[in-house]
């Protein structure tokens, strides 16, 4: 029993530690453009991490511009060797940020099938970043598979509700002709470069890949996932 109860505080105080990395990485979302909110996901919203455990982000897009955000996102974090690449591997992945799934409004709602795993990391996603109203919009979004209606809930981890002046000032010249000049050609690039990362993903890992102009979801091992 006391072996167990020092295992479960050993437990606790790695995820109060990665927490508090994770949180100063996080701040990086303030530079990016066209982010609506952004949540932990994955073993800091679960809580079942592990001293190689990675930050798994989920993040919501501006329509039209999601692969502009995608794209500052891994330049911002990659910059700073924080982001995950998919060579990353046990050590190597601790503590960097994982990139694996953007959404616009329209994708708000996770795609089936659903299980028990995806209902129980839903349901303990963390807002770390974002406005109230399009927090609470995505999980409306979710309740319905999810089995219950999540609201926002003040939290000492939410660091922002929206960019810093130099986001906001990125935003608002690639808001109109530029911008939607820069998506396309960054939409051109990241499909070509998908397409073929994806290549080596095993069969066997039952892949949930999904690459559109309004979601983009990289879980190349899905196993974990549907039991």
């Amino acid at each position: 029993m006391d072996a167990i109860i020092l295992q479960r505080r050993e437990r606790q105080v790695l995820h109060d530690i990665k927490w508090k990395k994770f949180l100063r990485r996080a701040r990086l979302l303030r530079y990016i453009p066209f982010v609506r909110f952004a949540f932990a996901s994955g073993s800091m919203a679960t809580g079942n991490v592990s001293k190689t455990s990675d930050f798994d982000v989920l993040i919501g897009a501006r329509e039209g511009r999601i692969f502009t955000t995608r794209f500052f996102a891994a330049l911002l974090f990659g910059v700073f060797g924080w982001r995950r690449t998919r060579l990353d591997r046990h050590e190597a992945a601790a503590d960097k940020v994982c990139l694996n799934h953007f959404v616009t409004r329209s994708a708000y709602c996770l795609k089936p099938p659903y299980s028990d795993a995806w209902r129980a990391m839903y349901r303990n996603l963390v807002p770390v970043f974002g406005k109230t109203d399009a927090v609470n919009a995505f999980w409306e979004s979710n309740s319905g598979w999810m089995g219950e209606r999540t609201r926002y809930a003040e939290d000492a981890r939410h660091i922002g509700e929206r960019q810093n002046i130099i986001g906001r000032g990125f935003a608002w010249v690639l808001s109109g002709v530029l911008g939607n000049v820069l998506e396309r050609a960054l939409r051109f690039l990241q499909m070509k470069k998908i397409e073929r990362s994806m290549r080596s993903v095993p069969a066997d890992y039952r892949p949930r890949i999904i690459v559109s102009d309004v979601e983009l979801e990289f879980h190349p091992d899905q196993r974990k996932f549907e039991q």
